[in-house]
């Protein structure tokens, strides 16, 4: 296997809908092979740096194995395994057996049998794919983020400028039926398996939204490249800024948004998260720097043994002053609940829309030597405050709903009260506090101005 960087990434468990793939993240530390290195980006002592990744290259390389005196675990019986393969191989009526599809289904199998959504196996197809839209190049697909955990597959976000956005998909709606096939009972990979499909193919998929009677959406399969970061100036004194995810290019593309903007004087910026399902952990922390002081704390990382890990701001960048609100919704998840935290700990912006995804767990993705990864969950993270927002989200200084009627009439009611809170001068500090995450747990952190 060829050598290998691991970078940290803060993504919601999710699947992409893309041409004959389909991959679920969580707050990730994608492994990149064959491509340009990149910086472990754990801080200090965290699960990281306790990795040694030159023995995790050795996984599964043959000639590495050949040189190597392995040992299975103790605790480890793996006669059943090998009794169940001889029987299959024996006696199975359609034969010869796939041995690829055989080992992919047992890595499957095992890290489904850990009950944890955010720890998962992508196939080759999947990873590379997933690879490819976190450093921006061109996918096929609808566009769309979304969550296999439940009874059928639900939306988590469209991504911004595809079919899925275009077709009016929202976040938490459900595809209950795919080409007039009801989904119910299905195994969710085989219907992501007929969401899928090639540039210029059509997809009919039944929706139920909220209370709403199900209806039908067809969608245009498409090849895309969503940007990473969107800006531009509106009502002649509002620099708007939206970040789609937090991926390779997010923070070059940050840095000249702003320096676009900051000389035409706005009246403050509109920081966009919205469906915005999160990315690299080290582009988050580097987006942070661009609107808090050097030393200010990002996340912190709890691990298992309970020791916890601070990620903090390493720079001071152009934008420390400038009025800011940010906005966000259900489909904002992990890196990005992340930086709102951050802002609202330190009292930087004000938070306007709806609750968050809440998606709290930190995970490895190391390539295998089949071309496929495996997502591991090693790390909690908590806010700058402290709280662990998994299950609960992050609660905004101001909700703001975006009403079906403000969907159908194009009104941004979310974006329209962070203008009038900008031009009338409202600061942070003047809002109410805001409680705890209430399905959230604290850890008896200090409070700010103390030292961690």
């Amino acid at each position: 296997m060829k050598d290998k960087s691991i970078k940290i990434v803060a993504i919601v468990v999710i699947t992409v809908s893309f041409l004959a793939i389909g991959f679920s993240s969580g707050v990730i530390i994608g492994s990149l092979v064959g491509r340009a290195p990149v910086e472990v980006s754990a801080a200090g002592s965290g699960v990281l740096s306790q990795i040694d990744f030159s023995e995790l290259s050795n996984i599964g390389n043959a000639d590495a194995e050949a040189d190597a005196e392995t040992t299975e675990p103790e605790e480890m019986d793996m006669g059943p395994f090998w009794e169940a393969y001889e029987i299959l191989k024996e006696f199975y009526v359609d034969q010869p057996l796939d041995n690829d599809a055989l080992v992919e289904g047992a890595i499957e199998g095992m890290v489904k049998s850990l009950g944890d959504p955010h720890t998962r196996y992508s196939d080759a197809e999947s990873y590379q794919a997933e690879l490819a839209y976190m450093e921006g190049e061109e996918y096929e697909g609808i566009g769309a983020w979304v969550d296999l955990s439940g009874d059928y597959v639900r939306v988590t976000s469209p991504m911004h400028g595809s079919p899925a956005e275009a077709a009016g998909l929202r976040p938490r709606d459900l595809v209950i039926a795919i080409d007039g096939e009801d989904q119910t009972g299905e195994d969710l990979n085989l219907s992501l398996s007929k969401i899928k499909g090639p540039e210029g193919t059509k997809v009919v998929l039944t929706i139920k939204r909220g209370e709403e009677e199900p209806f039908d959406v067809e969608i245009i399969r498409a090849r895309m490249t969503t940007p990473m970061v969107i800006w531009e100036m509106r009502d002649g004194d509002i620099a708007y800024i939206e970040l789609t995810q937090f991926g390779e290019s997010t923070v070059e593309e940050l840095e000249k948004a702003i320096d676009e903007l900051l000389p035409q004087e706005p009246k403050g910026i509109v920081l966009d998260l919205r469906n915005n399902g999160g990315g690299y952990v080290d582009a988050c922390v580097s987006v942070a720097e661009e609107f808090l002081p050097k030393g200010s704390l990002v996340l912190i990382e709890k691990n298992g043994d309970g020791t916890l890990v601070d990620y903090k701001t390493r720079f001071t960048g152009q934008a420390q002053d400038i009025p800011m609100v940010v906005l966000g919704n259900d489909g904002t998840a992990s890196a990005s609940e992340i930086l709102i935290g951050a802002l609202q700990y330190y009292h930087r912006a004000i938070f306007v829309g709806t609750q968050t995804y809440g998606k709290g767990t930190m995970q490895i993705q190391p390539e295998l030597s089949n071309g496929g990864a495996v997502s591991v969950t090693i790390a909690r993270w908590l806010t700058s405050g402290g709280d662990s927002i998994h299950d609960a989200g992050i609660t905004p200084d101001i909700v703001v709903e975006r009403t079906e009627e403000d969907y159908k009439n194009e009104i941004d009611a979310q974006y329209n009260k962070a203008v009038e809170l900008l031009r009338q001068g409202v600061k942070p500090e003047d809002l109410e506090p805001i409680p705890a995450p209430a399905g959230g747990e604290t850890d008896g952190l200090p409070d700010e101005g103390s030292e961690l």
